[in-house]
């Protein structure tokens, strides 16, 4: 089961239909609850409940829910995805389980889709939400986020403690799984992006091992045609454990030629070693410029739960 998706907006939306919900910055989960057990699974259907071991105490609430919501890490108070990006490709218990001490994480339950055999999907917003409620679900790493009737007071709140944005949702809405539907619209602040890697470029330096470490990687954006524009290098972000990471994830998809539908400049270019655009990361930037390229990018880490067909998705809902 695949979560209900929102498109973008420029603006959260105006009156008593709407609801409005703070935007994390974190991984999106569906966690079902059920005969004892919890199974935690990413946007792409892929099982991540070894990744979150703090999660499985969710078996000793109720007997039977499934819950959508958000996996944040706190760094300086705030919701930082780089900061997640240290649990997310854990795939051993054990090594979860120490990081649980030093890199905690919490789950913002926003949604309730199935209670005690009955699903939900088909119910309006509101008595989903209300149900939710009144099943006083709070925990130490889990929470129920409030709701809001203002956006745009909402909005300006979330600008000042530095989050990510505001989510605005149509009381009335039914969940459609695996749908990006205009009933729940984004609007963010910060200049994150998901970006595909078309290629990378060795470490810059004098001795023969720096071919062999990453010091860039060449990202693209969706180009509106199914294919990938070029978006830049990036460069910061990637030393140490990070850029071992990323480049065992990109040896094994090495191509001959580059996979942006258009010219990458000879500068950046050179000494690149191209690869299938299937791995997704997350960047900050100063901005995109008017050309489509990220100015000052950042890495942060990359998006286990986010596909390549996902982010052309995104661009032709809008």
């Amino acid at each position: 089961m695949r979560p209900m998706l929102a498109t973008a907006a420029d603006a959260p939306p105006r009156g008593e239909a709407w609801v409005h919900e703070v935007k994390w910055d974190g991984m999106r989960v569906l966690v079902d609850v059920r005969g004892g057990r919890v199974t935690v699974t990413s946007r792409t259907e892929r099982d991540v409940t070894a990744a979150f071991p703090e999660l499985d105490a969710l078996a000793e609430t109720y007997d039977d829910l499934l819950l959508d919501g958000e996996v944040v890490a706190m760094e300086e108070g705030r919701p930082s995805f780089h900061a997640l990006a240290e649990r997310m490709h854990v795939t051993k218990r054990r090594q979860a389980e120490r990081l649980v001490a030093t890199r905690p994480v919490t789950l913002m339950v926003f949604d309730l889709l199935r209670l005690f055999g009955q699903d939900l999907t088909a119910h309006p917003w509101s008595a989903r939400r209300r149900l939710l409620e009144e099943l006083e679900l709070e925990g130490r790493s889990w929470h129920v986020p409030e709701v809001h009737d203002d956006g745009e007071v909402l909005l300006a709140v979330t600008a000042e403690q530095g989050l990510e944005g505001v989510v605005s949702k149509r009381r009335a809405s039914r969940y459609l799984t695996g749908r990006r539907s205009p009933d729940w619209r984004k609007v963010a602040h910060r200049r994150t992006y998901s970006v595909v890697v078309g290629g990378w470029r060795p470490e810059v330096g004098s001795g023969a091992s720096s071919a062999d470490r990453l010091g860039a990687v060449l990202v693209g954006l969706p180009d509106g045609e199914g294919g990938w524009r070029y978006a830049g290098r990036v460069g910061s972000g990637l030393a140490g454990s990070a850029g071992v990471a990323l480049l065992r994830r990109l040896r094994p998809h090495e191509r001959d030629a580059s996979p942006f539908a258009d010219e990458v400049p000879r500068i950046d270019a050179s000494g690149t070693t191209w690869v299938e655009p299937t791995v997704v990361v997350e960047v900050r930037t100063l901005q995109l410029t008017a050309d489509h390229r990220l100015r000052q990018p950042t890495y942060l880490g990359v998006r286990h739960d986010l596909t390549p067909a996902e982010l052309q998705e995104v661009e032709e809902g809008g």
